[in-house]
């Protein structure tokens, strides 16, 4: 099947905003109230559009040899060199996100955090690597993977966390996790274990207005549900980012935010590396004999007003 061009997708996103337009008149108790809710519709597109941010800036860098707190030559990171001893190459793939963007310090970027609390639980020497670009989508993987590989680097771990910037740009959600899928695949045939964080929740981000605010969450867990099973199909191990984080960031949204109220902070980006631990460490058989954590699940009440649930049902089915 052909994916849709991009006069496909144009029309695609006018159905949506005619379809939530249509659902707010019906609900609206006159004629004058349908004008006022296509205005309201305007402007909800609007302010949306400046509530998500269009970042070109880079994450601060954390790449860098991570040793355990007893080595003579610190904790690290410490610049790789040729021909240095080392236990474990964790690589991370994906946006924004995985990038770290948001943060001040690179120590405080999500794969940095990981690889510390690797090496703190192992004893491990770490190279870490950041691969994620600001911006990707799951259309940029594959792009991302191959510069590795060109490279001569293979990851013995590669995290892969993508899907936010799917939803904005209105992205198919089978088409997407297909594509991660695929990006999957493509690393554990060069002998990676592979970790993805799934599309976080949108419900959570409070500055986006409603009601694209459901909407646009709606989607997202669309999006994940269909990345766990590629993900799952093609030998990576899924973490459901929604489920594990949603709780927390909607409590403490001042501290879990940078900034710029929709990137983590460094304290989010902890969560997120707490989160991951788990499966590193099973994918590397370093976890022991106990099971897995479990994730929460995540109620389908994180948006509890009945017309805007009404709304993204009617847009997203």
């Amino acid at each position: 099947m052909s994916h849709p061009d991009g006069h496909e997708q144009s029309r695609v996103q006018t159905r949506v905003l005619r379809d939530v337009g249509a659902t707010v008149a019906a609900a609206a108790a006159s004629a004058g109230a349908s004008w006022a809710a296509w205005n309201y519709l305007n402007s909800q597109a609007a302010a949306a559009r400046k509530v998500i941010p269009h970042r070109t800036d880079n994450a601060p860098d954390g790449d860098g040899v991570y040793l355990p707190h007893d080595d003579p030559r610190g904790p690290g990171p410490i610049r790789y060199t040729r021909g240095m001893d080392i236990d474990l190459r964790l690589m991370v793939f994906g946006d924004s996100t995985a990038a770290g963007l948001g943060v001040e310090t690179a120590a405080e970027t999500p794969g940095a955090q990981l690889a510390r609390r690797v090496v703190d639980e192992t004893g491990k020497t770490v190279r870490y690597s950041n691969k994620a670009i600001v911006g990707a989508t799951s259309k940029g993987l594959a792009a991302q993977i191959d510069a590795t590989i060109v490279a001569r680097e293979r990851p013995d771990v590669a995290v892969i966390l993508i899907g936010a910037n799917d939803v904005t740009a209105k992205n198919f959600p089978r088409a997407s996790a297909k594509r991660l899928g695929d990006a999957v695949a493509q690393l554990v045939e060069v002998g990676a274990k592979v970790i993805v964080g799934t599309c976080p929740d949108f419900g959570v981000i409070t500055a986006i207005p409603q009601p694209l605010r459901s909407v646009l969450r709606r989607y997202g867990m669309s999006l994940a549900s269909a990345q766990r099973s590629a993900v799952r199909s093609n030998g990576g191990h899924p973490v459901p980012m929604a489920d594990v984080l949603a709780k927390e960031f909607l409590s403490r949204p001042d501290s879990m935010f940078s900034p710029d109220r929709y990137h983590p902070s460094a304290a989010g980006y902890a969560l997120a590396a707490d989160n991951l631990l788990p499966e590193v460490l099973a994918a590397i058989g370093e976890w022991g004999p106990g099971p897995l954590p479990q994730p929460p699940v995540v109620s389908e009440a994180v948006e509890e007003n009945k017309l805007v649930n009404r709304l993204a049902r009617k847009v997203l089915g």
